[in-house]
């Protein structure tokens, strides 16, 4: 499969995604626990339909330690004993958050309670905005047909 527009080479892609990039890399700095950021960054992406994003961020958990029992069970995360109750606040809320068409009025009361009982308002407030960053990056490259597989951990880092 052909990319329908290269990124790399555009000059108006390179102006905003040079911003979008800096973004990324703030979540990543910030105090959302990293193996959270990973899963919360599958689920989204699975949900999307994502393969860029899939290929990168599986890849980027395992080079950070995760377990390959864990990034194969994100999709039903629900019926998993392997996540925290955190991490199934963090995924719940992704899930409803990527879903607002179907979620009928958005993130409701009790999932945003579960996620505020385990984060405080800095992580809360990268976790939102992880979700929608993940959000804008998988329509990014579902919307251009971006291919997936080559990535490399650390490769946009």
């Amino acid at each position: 499969m052909d990319a329908r527009l290269n990124y790399f080479t555009d000059p108006t892609a390179g102006k905003i995604l040079k911003h979008f990039m800096a973004a990324g890399k703030a979540l990543k700095e910030s105090p959302l626990p990293a193996a959270t950021q990973e899963l919360v960054a599958l689920r989204v992406s699975q949900i999307n339909g994502c393969a860029v994003c899939l290929d990168m961020h599986t890849k980027e958990a395992v080079a950070a330690g995760e377990s390959p029992v864990r990034l194969n069970l994100v999709a039903a995360w629900r019926e998993a004993t392997v996540f925290t109750e955190a991490e199934r606040a963090a995924l719940e809320l992704a899930e409803e958050g990527t879903r607002i068409a179907d979620a009928a009025g958005g993130v409701g009361d009790e999932v945003w309670a579960h996620a505020a009982k385990h984060y405080d308002n800095e992580q809360l407030t990268a976790l939102v905005i992880l979700v929608s960053f993940m959000n804008t990056a998988n329509r990014l490259n579902i919307i251009t047909r971006q291919p997936a597989g080559d990535y490399e951990p650390g490769q946009f880092h």
